[in-house]
C-alpha cells in the first residue's frame, strides 16, 4: 500500500508544530530513535520545576505533596499513551532498567530458559548471559533477523520454546532493522504454552511512534523511554506489569518508594501497584517535562494520526533510497515503523560512517548500526518531505566524492 505525499509544501501545521522544537530549526534530524529533540514546552517545564523545588525547599512537605502529585500525573499520563491503568504503570530512568527489572524480577532456577531474539540490544544480551551465570539459566536466540522480508517470527519463536522456558526477551519493534514484530500472536503463543511463558517486550523504538494497547495484546512486562519518539528528556521513562505478571516479578532494586509501611516507619510489604518497583530520590523535574512533551504531540493528532503520517514518511525515503542504485535499503517492502536502514553496496571500509560524519557535517544527523552493517534513518511525524528530498540530494553528493 502507498501513501503519496505532495513535496511541493510542508503541512503548515506540521511547520508550526515544529517551531516547537528548537533542533528543527537548526538541523534535519533523523535520530529519534536515538534521542528526540525536547520542544519549549519541556525545556521550560524542567526549568521551572526546578526553580520551585529550590523556593519551596526541595525536602519540605510542600516539595514532598508535589512530588506526590507529579508522580501520580506522569504515571496517569504514561498509562494513556500505552492504554493500560494507571495502576500497572512504573516509573523508571530508561528502558534499559525498565528491561532489568523485569529480567532480574523472576524467582529464576537452575534449568530455568531465557529465550531471546538475535536482535535485542546489546545491554539486554548482556543482563540475560548474566542471570544465565549467576543461576544456571539457559540462555538462547531465535534467528528474528531472517524474518524481516520472508517468513514468520512467531513461527520462529514456537521452534525455539522449550518445556524450560520461563520468559521470552524481545523488542516490539527490532530497533536494528525496523521490523514490527505481531505482539499479540507472540503474546497468545507464549501464554498458551503448558507451562506458560512470561514476555518483557523492549519498547525502546514503539513508545511515541504507534498506537499501543497492551491490555488488549496481554502483554506482561513493557519497558520504554521518554527521551526517543516522545522527545521528552532523558533519565526518565516507564515500565508496565500486567496486574497477572506482577505477583510473580519480585523487586530487584527495592527503596522507600516502593514499600509500605507501619506506624513506627518500618516496612512491611511491596506497594500494591506499579509503584513497588520504584526506587528512591529521582529527579523529578523531569516528570511535568516528560508530560509537556507528550502533550505537545497531542496538539498535532492522536497516536494513530501520528504513526499513519510516519508510515507514509517512511516509505517515502524508502521509494527515493530504493531508486539509488548503489543503496539497498534492508526492507524489501515499504517500512512498517519510522526506523528506515540502507546499506551502501560495493564499497570497502567503514563507508557507512564515513556517510554518517559527512551528512552531520551538511547538519543531517543519522547513525550506523554494527549487526546489520547499515545507517539507520529515523522519520517522525516531525519530518518533512523536503528533508526527505534534500537528504537524498546530500547523499548523491557523498557519492560523488568517493
Amino acid at each position: 500500500m502507498t501513501h503519496p505525499l505532495s513535496t511541493s509544501a510542508i503541512d503548515p501545521s506540521i511547520e508550526q508544530q515544529r517551531q516547537q522544537f528548537p533542533t528543527l530549526t537548526q538541523k534535519s534530524y533523523f535520530n529519534y530513535g536515538g534521542q528526540g529533540p525536547m520542544p519549549v514546552s519541556a525545556l521550560k517545564a524542567v526549568q521551572e520545576a526546578h526553580c520551585y523545588m529550590q523556593q519551596a525547599g526541595p525536602f519540605s512537605s510542600e516539595v514532598y505533596q508535589w512530588v506526590t502529585r507529579e508522580s501520580q500525573q506522569l504515571r496517569t499520563a504514561l498509562a494513556a499513551e500505552l492504554g493500560v491503568p494507571v495502576e500497572t504503570m512504573t516509573i523508571t530512568e530508561d528502558v534499559s532498567i525498565g528491561c532489568n527489572i523485569a529480567l532480574w524480577g523472576l524467582d529464576w532456577k537452575a534449568g530455568d530458559h531465557l529465550l531471546l531474539s538475535d536482535c535485542e540490544h546489546p545491554g539486554i544480551v548482556a543482563a540475560a548471559y548474566e542471570i544465565g551465570r549467576r543461576f544456571g539459566v539457559e540462555v538462547s536466540t531465535c534467528p528474528l533477523m531472517a524474518t524481516l522480508n520472508q517468513g514468520d517470527p512467531v513461527a520462529v519463536i514456537a521452534e525455539h520454546l522449550r518445556p524450560s522456558t520461563r520468559m521470552l526477551a524481545i523488542s516490539h519493534i527490532l530497533w536494528n532493522t525496523g521490523q514490527v514484530l505481531p505482539l499479540a500472536a507472540i503474546m497468545q503463543l507464549c501464554h498458551s504454552a503448558a507451562e506458560p511463558v512470561r514476555v518483557m517486550v523492549d519498547a525502546a523504538q514503539s513508545v511515541g511512534m504507534m498506537p499501543l494497547d497492551l491490555d488488549a495484546w496481554d502483554v506482561d512486562f513493557y519497558a520504554f523511554t521518554g527521551h526517543k519518539w516522545l522527545c521528552g528528556p532523558a533519565g526518565v521513562g516507564g515500565l508496565y506489569v500486567s496486574q497477572a505478571a506482577r505477583e510473580q516479578l519480585h523487586p530487584t532494586f527495592i527503596g522507600w518508594r516502593g514499600i509500605t509501611k507501619n506506624a513506627a516507619g518500618n516496612p512491611t510489604g511491596w506497594q500494591p501497584d506499579g509503584s513497588r518497583y520504584e526506587i528512591a530520590t529521582s529527579d523529578y523535574a523531569l516528570y511535568p517535562s516528560l508530560r509537556a512533551a507528550i502533550e505537545t504531540h497531542q496538539q498535532w493528532g492522536n497516536a494513530t494520526d501520528r504513526y499513519q503520517r510516519i508510515l507514509q514518511l517512511s516509505e517515502l525515503l524508502w521509494q527515493r533510497l530504493s531508486t539509488v542504485n548503489w543503496i539497498t535499503c534492508l526492507r524489501a517492502t515499504p517500512p512498517e515503523s519510522g526506523l528506515v536502514s540502507f546499506q551502501i553496496k560495493d564499497f570497502r571500509g567503514r563507508v557507512h560512517d564515513q556517510l554518517v560524519r559527512f551528512l552531520e557535517q551538511q547538519g543531517f544527523l543519522l547513525r550506523t548500526i554494527l549487526d546489520p552493517d547499515c545507517v539507520r534513518a529515523c522519520v517522525h511525524y516531525l519530518t518533512t518531505e523536503e528533508e526527505i528530498d534534500r537528504l537524498l540530494e546530500m547523499i548523491a553528493q557523498f557519492e560523488s566524492n568517493l
